[in-house]
Order: structure tokens, then C-alpha cells, then sequence
């Protein structure tokens, strides 16, 4: 067993964990370790870079550690896939490389909470700025010398677009320049994470261009196995690389493991539900029974139509077509295959009561499935949609103290009246777009939910058959001072030193759409808390913010 120490150790080269190494080891006398338990994302095949090809990391085992939830018992026991990235980048190198920021009010929401007042939109928008670079240009509100590229879709290969955003505004939402800017409410453009047609992850933002720094490690096909502890302190991880184990020390050890694998590795090492553990022959080190605990996901469903007109793109399905969909993007980044087919949406509010938008669209000119598959022979184009504020907690627990073995996951969708009858609102909100007149020279067969699915009942009955997870995992480590607190707002956790969680998992709630740009804020802002460096000033910026009487104002 060898031993090496470090200043800090990084567990988990994922969104997060790139960010941190690139910030930590900027000043030469830090001694960064990386430690990720997948692969290099540079030495993979040419299908991870390719934005339409993003089913295919989806579809198998090589970068995606492919976790299943128990069976969820209000959709009708289906165990639901999770898959997570297990490859340097992490889940950047296979989500939908869509760029949300979530909603203002939604850090407004953390800020609320006591002691996070330093969370809050106007101490996180600063953060934003900082890791964006936003080629479209900036409205003030979005960087543009950051090292994450971001580029605008132009929304031109189908006309379905342009019925897309037409039939929003027949329907009565307004269309918004930038959900990411001051108002995320109503349609508009997504921006997304590729560059010059290549999927640009954060391990090609982050790690590359650093990677030959002597102070900086990164191994990967090092999967720790648990945190060393000297009492409450943190003093190192044991990690298996091949067959053996190995150990590493360090001054401050950092989980990005994300929302699974960080409470996973928490608790393997004694910090969490201490009579739970016990009962595993782990010894506690700290009790804290919110770890793994307030797993908040976003459950959606595809709303699909066929199309009249040949004007999708269900040709680039074709296996006669893939052979020059190919070509032009190997030779030129361009054509199809540059697309992550994710290039517009909206958020709207399904009812009068939320304070702001609490549905999400992503409206695809094409009908398929995230494995790549299609629901009929035929053009076709469809909606994803899902509430967004989700007040369904579910869990992540040992099943055993094998650090091989996967943890217990149970997301509850569906569990509570709220999201049942946010479900229901957002079908129906959903084919009052749909069924606008901008869409009748293209609306044939509704293919699901389709003519079943008129009742409430039958409606909910369609998404326990059909519903998904948006792969959004996230709050399992929770930032505050309750009772269920993980970390504090410095991301220590509590109860121990030298130990801190910086991902997903410490969101207090989760954000209002797509999370991969919240985690990036996230360990943007940790850097500078790890670094003890003077924090970003606050931005006054103003956001909208419509209230339940319809004023808006910022």
C-alpha cells in the first residue's frame, strides 16, 4: 500500500472536481490530487464529442456508472434509470450539454435559508459570469472570457421551430431573449456547452489546459472506497486502482462525487444516519442523519406528435444517411451531427400560485427516445416537459459496507399531491401549445400521451408508465444549519474538519431546469471559499419576478 500526501484531495474528476483542480493548483505550492474513478475523456472514441450522438454514452457501461432506483411505488414499481458520468468530466461528457442556469428566485430560495445569505442570486451571478464565455455575446448578465464555451443554436434545419415559438405566444406566454438573462420566463433559444461543433466538457474547460502543471495529479481508474479520519479530522482516502488499494493524505479533503457517490462515500466512511450504519459494522464518526437524505430530482415525459409535413429530422435516423452525417462533422463540424438537438424551450407557470415558473420545456424537431429510439416509422417532433419545483424527497443508502456495491436509490416520484396535480397542469398546458394554429400544417396524430389520456387519472396513469428521470439528481449533502444539514456555507461538513462536499449534492433545493451551470457555480464559488480569496462583489442586477397578482418587477 503506498502513501503519498497532498494539500488537497479532489474525490471525483467529474463537473465540480475540474473545476476545483484547475482553481486549487493555479497557486504552484498546492499540492492538488484528482482522484476519478473512470476513464480520461481525452483518450475516448469520437462519439462522447459529438453532440448528436449524445444516446450513445447513455446506452452502455464504458462512462456511465449506470445506476438504477429501487422500485419507485408510485410508478408502478419500475426501477428508474440514473445514469451518471464515470469518465474525467463527469456527467459533462453525456448530458444534453444545455446550459440553465435555473431561476433567480430560486437562490433567492437558498438565500432564505438561515445562515446562506451568501447564496442568495446576487452573490451567485457573479459566479456565473466568472466560468462562462458566451459566444452569442453578453447582455450583462453572461460572461464572455470564461473557460466553459457557450454557444447560441441558430434553430434553423426544421420550420417546426418557428411553430414552436409562435404557437407560445398564440398560447399567451411571451418569448424571452435569454432564459438565462433577466427573465427566465417564457420560450426562447438554449444555449448549450459545444464549441465549433464539439461537445465542450469541463474536463476540455477545465483539467486540459492545465494539465501539465507539476503541482496538479489526476488519476484516473481510482475509485476511493472511503475518507481516512484521525478522530473527526480528515487525514487522507483510500482508493483501489486495478486490484490494489492505495492511500493518499491530504490537508483538506473534497467529495464531487455528485449526488450519489458523495453521500455513498460519506457514509462508507462513518458520516451519516449513525444507528443506519451501525447496523452495516460501520463506526460513526460523525451522526449525521441527513446525509443521503432530500434526493430531489425533475421526473419528465416526452409529449409527441407525427408530422404531416416531411420537415423533421427523423431522415438523420436513417442508416443511409449516417454514413455523410458523420463525415460532415469529422471533416467539418458541421451538419446534424453538431447539434445536441436540445435548442429550444420554455418555463411557464402551470397555475397562478407558484411564484415563478415551475415547468420546463425542451421542444425537439424529432420524435425519439433518450436510447436513441423512435415511436413510429415517420416524421415527427415532440415536447419534453416536467414540474420543476418538486416537493417529492426521496434517498440514497448503503446497502452494505462494500464500497463496490451500489447504494440503495428511491426518488419517490409521483409520491405527493402537489407533483400529481403539477403533472396534470403541465399535460395540459402542453397540448394547449401544441394544438395552437401555428401548428396545424404540421400537427398529425398525437402519439403520447394520445386519445387515452384525457382524465386526470389517466393522465397520472400515462407518466408512471412512461415517466423518466431528467437525470437531475441533486441535494443529498444539503447546504445549511437544520437538522438534516450536511454542510455548512462554507461546504465543511459538520461534525468533522478537514472534510468539505462541493457538487450537486449540496444545493438546499433543487434549481429550475437543467443542472449541470448551478454545479459549475457552485465550485466556481467554493474555490474561492477553499482558497480563503476575497469573494466575487455582488451584482445588483436586476431579475423578473412576477408576482401571484401578476406585477412584475425585479
Amino acid at each position: 500500500m503506498s502513501v503519498k500526501t497532498y494539500d488537497y484531495i479532489i474525490v471525483g474528476g467529474g463537473s465540480a472536481g475540474s473545476v476545483l483542480a484547475n482553481r486549487l493548483s493555479a497557486n504552484p505550492k498546492n499540492r492538488v490530487l484528482v482522484l476519478e474513478a473512470g476513464l480520461p475523456d481525452f483518450k475516448l472514441d469520437f462519439r462522447i464529442h459529438m453532440p448528436a450522438a449524445l444516446t450513445y454514452p447513455l446506452q452502455g457501461k464504458t462512462y456511465n456508472w449506470w445506476y438504477e432506483s429501487e422500485p419507485e411505488p408510485y410508478m408502478n414499481n419500475r426501477r428508474i434509470y440514473q445514469p451518471r458520468g464515470k469518465v474525467l468530466g463527469g456527467s459533462s461528457c453525456i448530458n444534453g450539454m444545455i446550459h440553465i442556469r435555473g431561476n433567480a428566485m430560486d437562490y433567492e430560495k437558498w438565500g432564505r435559508n438561515e445562515g446562506l445569505g451568501d447564496w442568495d442570486y446576487s452573490h451567485c451571478l457573479p459566479y456565473f459570469r466568472r466560468f462562462e464565455y458566451s459566444l452569442s455575446g453578453t447582455d450583462g448578465y453572461q460572461g464572455n472570457n470564461g473557460p466553459l464555451y457557450l454557444t447560441e443554436p441558430d434553430c434553423n434545419e426544421s420550420p417546426l421551430f418557428d411553430a414552436f415559438f409562435e404557437a407560445a405566444k398564440q398560447a399567451g406566454y411571451p418569448l424571452t431573449s435569454n432564459v438565462n438573462g433577466y427573465q427566465q420566463e417564457g420560450f426562447g433559444k438554449f444555449e448549450r456547452t459545444t464549441y465549433r461543433g464539439r461537445r465542450y466538457n469541463a474536463a476540455r474547460a477545465y483539467v486540459h489546459p492545465v494539465r501539465n502543471r507539476r503541482n496538479l495529479t489526476v488519476r484516473c481508474l481510482s475509485q476511493a472506497t472511503r475518507i481516512l479520519f484521525d478522530g473527526t479530522r480528515a487525514v487522507g482516502v483510500e482508493f483501489r486502482r486495478g486490484k490494489k488499494l492505495h492511500t493518499a493524505h491530504g490537508g483538506e479533503i473534497i467529495c464531487c462525487g455528485g449526488a450519489i457517490n458523495s453521500p455513498q462515500l460519506l457514509q462508507l466512511s462513518g458520516v451519516g444516519n449513525a444507528g443506519e450504519l451501525a447496523k452495516l459494522g460501520i463506526a460513526s464518526v460523525a451522526d449525521l442523519p441527513g446525509v443521503g437524505e432530500n434526493l430531489q430530482d425533475h421526473l419528465e415525459l416526452y409529449v409527441q406528435y407525427a408530422c404531416k409535413q416531411p420537415v423533421s429530422m427523423f431522415p438523420a435516423l436513417k442508416w443511409y444517411n449516417q454514413p455523410w452525417i458523420g463525415l460532415q462533422w469529422l471533416f467539418g463540424r458541421k451538419g446534424a451531427a453538431a447539434t445536441n438537438h436540445f435548442e429550444a424551450g420554455g418555463f411557464i407557470r402551470g397555475n397562478d400560485q407558484v411564484e415563478y415558473p415551475n415547468i420546463q420545456y425542451h421542444f425537439l424537431p424529432i420524435a425519439i427516445r433518450y436510447d436513441g429510439s423512435a415511436p413510429q416509422e415517420g416524421h415527427g417532433y415532440q415536447c419534453h416537459v416536467g414540474p420543476m419545483n418538486t416537493d417529492v424527497r426521496g434517498h440514497v443508502k448503503l446497502k452494505s459496507a462494500d464500497p463496490l456495491e451500489y447504494p440503495s436509490i428511491l426518488f419517490n416520484y409521483l409520491s405527493t399531491e402537489q407533483e400529481r396535480r403539477e403533472w396534470v397542469e403541465a399535460i395540459r398546458c402542453t397540448r394547449n401549445i401544441m394544438e395552437q394554429p401555428a401548428f396545424d400544417c404540421y400537427r398529425g396524430e398525437e402519439l403520447a400521451p394520445g386519445k387515452d389520456a384525457q382524465t386526470d387519472e389517466e393522465i397520472l396513469d400515462f407518466v408512471a408508465r412512461e415517466g423518466e428521470s431528467a437525470y437531475h439528481p441533486s441535494c443529498t449533502c444539503k447546504m445549511g444549519y437544520d437538522d438534516m444539514a450536511v454542510v455548512d456555507k462554507d461546504l465543511r461538513v459538520h461534525g468533522v474538519q478537514g472534510l468539505r462536499v462541493v457538487d450537486a449534492s449540496v444545493f438546499p433545493s433543487i434549481t429550475n431546469g437543467n443542472i449541470y451551470a448551478p454545479v459549475m457555480m457552485v465550485a466556481e464559488k467554493a474555490s474561492d471559499i477553499i482558497l480563503g480569496n476575497t469573494p466575487l462583489e455582488a451584482s445588483s442586477a436586476p431579475f423578473y419576478h412576477k408576482d401571484r397578482n401578476g406585477t412584475a418587477g425585479a
